[in-house]
């Protein structure tokens, strides 16, 4: 989608001028005005040829599993500019969900990033938001992207200077960990590009060595095919007899709990991230007992909506008490 906010009259630029970065650093400070955590500024051109290979070679040892969808649109995928005509750059932001109030122990665990309101839509509002703003300033065009469309998200982020991606496949933000949710502006609206991130890993290598499934490689890639989070939430058909997924129902974040970069996390302030008094009652005898319109009351705006309830009975066949 593009935006079509209206300029009101105020001042608009050609949208193939370049900004300053005194406008680059008046777009970041807005964007933390509406609640994002970190944001930066990288060139839309293509994909670089050894991230392509990179990405084409996981496509053909079949380590996308049922993601099935990765396979598609692959000239896309290496060039925003496909997404949005004249595209000039790519903004980066994420947005902290960390919870401030957990599940019990003993219950049927759901990721983090599940625990309140869908992202999508509380990330999806914010960007148009801050589109919105923009458009308002200086004119142009935009494209919002919001882990729908086939776009390399990690790598933009990267290049944008926010974070870079761990052994455990997640964006790392230096000094803040990887409990974030990304979302990104495409714009034809030529800003000046931040640094990308250099840093990565220290090698401590634990994410590799506690991932329950053993999904995870020394190079920072993911078998989706093992990967317990695709299979209890993009798999669509019985599971293994012998398939544990011990504690989890719905998802899995091992391979964030144990990295290092996450000791210091800050639980998120948004309400909307928050865990409702329902959510963080569940149980093993309330999910299998649970009924079509519990399921849809619960979950009417969560991202758990991914699964279906017959899936999530699944699952919890898989649970552990």
């Amino acid at each position: 989608m593009r935006c079509r906010v209206p300029s009101n009259g105020s001042r608009r630029k050609d949208t193939a001028l370049a900004l300053s970065d005194y406008d680059k650093e008046a777009i970041r400070r807005h964007s933390a005005s509406l609640g994002f955590d970190a944001c930066g500024f990288a060139r839309a051109e293509e994909v670089s040829a050894e991230e392509q290979l990179r990405y084409a070679q996981w496509i053909a040892d079949n380590r996308h599993g049922p993601l099935q969808y990765m396979e598609r649109y692959g000239e896309v995928r290496s060039n925003p500019e496909k997404l949005l005509e004249g595209a000039r750059t790519v903004i980066a932001t994420a947005l902290n969900y960390y919870p401030s109030r957990f599940q019990p122990s003993d219950a049927p665990q759901f990721a983090y990033y599940a625990y309140g309101r869908d992202y999508h839509e509380v990330v999806r509002t914010k960007l148009w938001a801050l589109a919105a703003h923009i458009k308002k300033e200086h004119g142009g065009d935009f494209r919002v992207c919001v882990d729908t469309a086939p776009l390399r998200e990690r790598y933009w982020a990267k290049q944008a200077g926010i974070g870079f991606v761990g052994r455990n496949n997640q964006l790392i933000l230096p000094g803040r960990g990887s409990y974030f949710f990304l979302g990104f502006i495409i714009t034809t609206l030529e800003l000046p590009a931040d640094e990308p991130c250099r840093l990565n890993c220290d090698g401590c290598g634990r994410c590799v060595a506690e991932c329950p499934a053993h999904a995870l490689d020394s190079e920072g890639a993911v078998d989706a095919r093992r990967c317990l989070s695709c299979l209890s939430i993009e798999y669509r058909g019985e599971l293994p007899p012998d398939l544990s997924f011990g504690p989890r129902v719905y998802g899995c974040d091992t391979c964030q709990k144990v990295c290092p970069h996450n000791s210091a996390a800050v639980a998120c302030c948004l309400d909307e991230f928050a865990p409702s008094s329902d959510f963080l009652a569940l149980n093993h005898d309330a999910i299998a007992q649970m009924s079509p319109d519990e399921f849809r009351r619960l979950f009417r705006n969560s991202a758990v909506r991914r699964a279906s309830l017959e899936m999530l009975k699944r699952n919890l066949r898989h649970c552990s008490r």
